[in-house]
């Protein structure tokens, strides 16, 4: 498992933890890395991830709530919408991580986290969001 993954992972965690109890990132992230370890990169990832949806919540609920046609952002489950953020944050700020890269990991992670549905759903909302954000995959033909 890479360190981006593993990042990912912590992220979705966190995120779950902010909803539950409402703390902010900064509380969230404190809280977490007290009970457990991860590599240097994965760790750095995971922390900038938190603290980028939190600091971009509103504009990823909005890129979320157009993607997501006939679901409100509150009635998704837990893990779908928070899986959606930070996938969406990444696709927003993240450019050097590939498109492909970013909703493979969040299809991956709802498979392990979400529903029997949650990963088609999240699949056809990023895919969505990201070509509304003009995001697409790097020709591989060289």
């Amino acid at each position: 498992m890479g360190a981006r993954h593993s990042g990912r992972e912590a992220a979705l965690q966190m995120l779950f933890q902010i909803e539950a109890s409402e703390v902010s990132a900064d509380k969230a992230i404190e809280l977490f890395w007290r009970t457990f370890e991860a590599d240097p990169e994965g760790r750095a990832y995971a922390d900038a991830l938190v603290r980028g949806v939190e600091a971009e919540l509103e504009l990823i609920d909005k890129n979320i709530a157009r993607a997501s046609q006939n679901w409100r952002i509150e009635r998704m489950s837990r893990v779908d919408r928070n899986l959606l953020r930070l996938a969406t944050w990444e696709l927003m700020t993240k450019t050097d991580v590939p498109r492909a890269v970013v909703i493979d990991e969040a299809i991956e992670l709802a498979k392990v986290y979400g529903t029997d549905e949650s990963s088609g759903f999240v699949n056809g909302v990023l895919d969505r969001i990201a070509n509304d954000l003009g995001r697409k995959d790097q020709d591989r033909a060289r």
